[in-house]
C-alpha cells in the first residue's frame, strides 16, 4: 500500500462484472499477504536502511514474477507499449511507498502505520468521481470521505502537532497513502491491451527493485544492502509472500472490480498488521489510535458499499 493466478480464484463473471466469491477471495488474500509485510519490515527497522528494504524487497518480488511469466512462455523484458505503465506503477505502487513505509516503520508501530494507510480508499473514491463515470460519488459515499477523514485526524493530529521524528514518520504514511491511491487510479485506466495483471505486477516490481537499488547504491553505498544478509528469511519473506503474490492478486482484482472496491483491502490490511505486531512484536495501541482507526475504517465501509451515484458528466 502489497501481493500466480493459481490462488486467486475463479475468473471474473463475464460482461457482468466479477462475482461476490471472486472479490471476496482475492481481497482476504490480498490483505492477509499485504498485511504480514508490516511484520517482516519492522523486523529489518532500524538494522537495514529503509532503501535497501526497498531494493531487497522489489529484486525479489521481480525475480518471482519474472520466473513465472517465463514459465507462461512469455518474456519478461518489457513491451514498447509497457514501458511507460510500468515506470509510473514501478513508482507509485513501487519503490516511493516501499522506502516511505520502510522509514515511517523505524518509530511508527505496525498497526497505526496500517490504519493510515487503510484510508487510501477515501482519497480514491474521491478522486475516481472525477475520473471514471461508473464511480460517481453519493451522498452516502461523500459522507463516508467526511468520516474517514475525522479518523485520520485523530488518528495522526496530536503527533503532528508535537513535530519531532514520529511527526515525519506519520507523514511519510499519508506519502504511502495518497502514492496507493494514485497507482489505484492509473491501474485502472490502462487499455486492456496493455492490461495483463501479472505483467503489470512484473514490471512494476522490475522499476521497483532497479530504482530502489540504484538510490541504496547512491545513498548509501554496497555495505547497505550487505546488511540484509543475516535477515534473509524476513526479505525473502517480504520479497515472495508479501509482494509478488498480493501485487499479482491486486493487480487482477483492480482490472476486475475497479479501484473503489479493490481499495477495500483496507479493510483488512490494518486488522493483520495489528495482530501481528502485538503477537509477534509485543506492540500496544492506544485507545486513540484504536477510536481513530476504526473511524477511518468506518468511512471506508460507507464509501466502499455504498451504490454508485449515477453517471458523471
Amino acid at each position: 500500500m502489497s501481493r500466480s493466478t493459481a490462488t486467486t480464484g475463479p475468473e471474473p463473471a463475464g460482461p457482468t462484472g466479477p462475482s461476490r466469491a471472486f472479490v471476496i477471495g482475492n481481497l482476504a488474500a490480498c490483505s492477509l499477504l499485504w498485511g504480514s509485510s508490516y511484520l517482516f519490515i519492522k523486523l529489518l527497522a532500524g538494522e537495514v536502511t529503509p532503501w535497501a528494504i526497498a531494493a531487497g524487497r522489489g529484486l525479489l518480488g521481480a525475480a518471482t514474477l519474472a520466473l513465472y511469466v517465463a514459465a507462461r512462455g512469455q518474456n519478461p523484458l518489457p513491451r514498447r507499449h509497457e514501458v511507460r505503465h510500468w515506470l509510473v506503477l514501478g513508482t507509485t505502487n513501487g519503490w516511493l511507498p516501499n522506502v516511505l513505509v520502510a522509514y515511517a516503520l523505524i518509530q511508527l508501530a505496525s498497526g497505526p502505520a496500517a490504519m493510515i494507510q487503510a484510508a487510501g480508499p477515501l482519497v480514491t473514491a474521491l478522486f475516481a468521481h472525477l475520473l471514471f463515470a461508473e464511480e460517481r460519488l453519493s451522498r452516502r459515499r461523500l459522507g463516508g470521505i467526511l468520516v474517514g477523514m475525522v479518523g485520520v485526524a485523530i488518528l495522526i493530529g496530536p503527533r503532528l502537532i508535537e513535530g519531532g521524528g514520529t511527526a515525519l514518520s506519520l507523514l511519510a504514511m499519508v506519502g504511502v497513502m495518497l502514492s496507493y491511491a494514485c497507482a489505484n487510479l492509473y491501474t485502472r485506466a490502462v487499455p486492456p491491451k496493455a492490461g495483463d495483471p501479472i505483467r503489470l505486477a512484473l514490471g512494476q516490481q522490475m522499476v521497483s527493485g532497479s530504482a530502489a537499488l540504484l538510490l541504496t547504491l547512491i545513498v548509501s553505498g554496497w555495505g547497505a544492502l550487505a546488511a540484509l544478509t543475516p535477515h534473509w528469511q524476513a526479505v525473502l519473506a517480504l520479497g515472495v509472500l508479501a509482494t509478488a503474490l498480493p501485487v499479482t492478486i491486486f493487480m487482477r482484482l483492480i482490472r476486475a472490480a475497479g479501484p473503489t472496491r479493490a481499495a477495500m483491502t483496507g479493510y483488512l490490511v490494518p486488522a493483520v498488521a495489528a495482530v501481528l505486531g502485538v503477537l509477534v512484536l509485543g506492540e500496544t495501541l492506544e485507545l486513540r489510535q484504536i477510536t481513530g482507526g476504526c473511524i477511518i475504517l468506518a468511512g471506508v465501509f460507507l464509501v466502499s458499499t455504498a451504490p454508485t451515484g449515477g453517471r458523471a458528466r
